[in-house]
């Protein structure tokens, strides 16, 4: 019998579904142990459409100015601060995609399209901007010990005094949880360049899905008391990971940021995977369920049907996510 068969078997039958599942669930844990990797050293490819196609380039250029940075080290600081909105403002009036404040955007905003002015709403002058900021930061405190972009990161923050004071990152709880969260959060916006690490959580995740097989789909759903247990796609996915001590963001193209991306052929049992209409923009995604293997994930498709197993294998078909704790722990509240 052939795999596609044997789901289309399983798919029939829930006994065997939820049998087949737990010897996935079981592998997890297995693979889990053995497999060695992660993301690779010295890559500055990004992510497949990790980068709205509209910012990939800029992004992708500009993030190799200086050594101190790179280009998903550069992604992860622009969706952090505006989740690729360039008309972003914050209450503290930090303008643009790269959220520079009117003081700083008049010292250190540059021409970056060489268009004869510097727009801070124009993310063809604000991402190099955001870059060359960066770059100069690091040239500040380029004699303090330690990891120069660490030491960028952390100028960022608390001020170039600061990083030169205390000779590296200083110990503010705030300036050391930023550069942490910017070094974790670019991982979901590189390419990698070997296996990534699955995470054990994963199996519980597939375990809380599959007992929500046969559940009736709701537009919004979380899985509440008051909505009957239903969900949407990514309340599903949401509740799942939620359920092994992992909290994601609500919403399907912020989840596609919780860890880095393994390619088709590399998914694995708990794997978040992702479809779009639009296969050049993380933005875009509109849909999310959870791998289970053999080509088939759980998942919560639309009004009018029910939780179970669908094929991932359709042109629509965006990319994966290997949640990682800390990944997820990176993500903004808000973007």
């Amino acid at each position: 019998m052939t795999v596609r068969k044997a789901w289309i078997v399983v798919s029939v039958a829930v006994g065997g579904a939820l049998s087949f599942v737990m010897l996935l669930v079981v592998g997890v844990y297995l693979v889990a142990g053995n497999v060695a990797g992660g993301v690779g050293s010295g890559s500055v490819a990004l992510a497949k459409g990790a980068v709205p196609a509209a910012y990939s380039a800029l992004v992708q250029k500009w993030g190799n100015l200086c050594p101190a940075i790179n280009p998903a080290l550069l992604a992860a600081q622009l969706y952090q601060e505006s989740g690729w909105n360039p008309n972003a403002q914050s209450p503290a009036k930090a303008q643009g995609i790269a959220q520079f404040i009117p003081g700083t955007w008049a010292s250190h905003g540059i021409d970056g399209d060489g268009d004869g002015d510097r727009d801070v709403w124009d993310p063809n002058d604000a991402i190099p901007s955001a870059a060359s900021y960066d770059c100069e930061l690091a040239s500040y405190v380029k004699d303090a010990p330690g990891d120069p972009t660490h030491n960028m990161l952390a100028a960022y923050n608390a001020g170039a005094y600061a990083v030169i004071r205390y000779g590296g990152v200083p110990p503010y709880k705030e300036t050391q949880n930023y550069v942490k969260t910017i070094t974790t959060l670019q991982a979901s916006f590189a390419a990698p360049v070997g296996r990534v690490d699955p995470s054990e959580q994963a199996a519980g995740a597939i375990t809380y899905a599959q007992g929500k097989l046969g559940t009736p789909y709701l537009w919004g759903g979380t899985g509440t008391a008051e909505q009957g247990g239903r969900f949407d796609c990514s309340g599903l996915t949401q509740a799942a990971y939620e359920s092994v001590g992992i909290t994601l963001p609500r919403v399907a193209n912020d989840q596609y940021n919780a860890g880095p991306h393994p390619s088709r052929e590399e998914l694995l049992p708990g794997d978040l995977v992702f479809f779009s209409d639009d296969l050049t923009n993380s933005r875009a995604i509109r849909h999310v369920g959870i791998y289970v293997g053999g080509g088939y994930m759980i998942d919560a498709p639309r009004t009018g049907a029910v939780i179970r197993f669908d094929p991932i294998d359709t042109p629509d078909y965006f990319g994966a996510t290997r949640v990682t704790e800390d990944g997820a722990k990176a993500l903004p509240t808000a973007v």
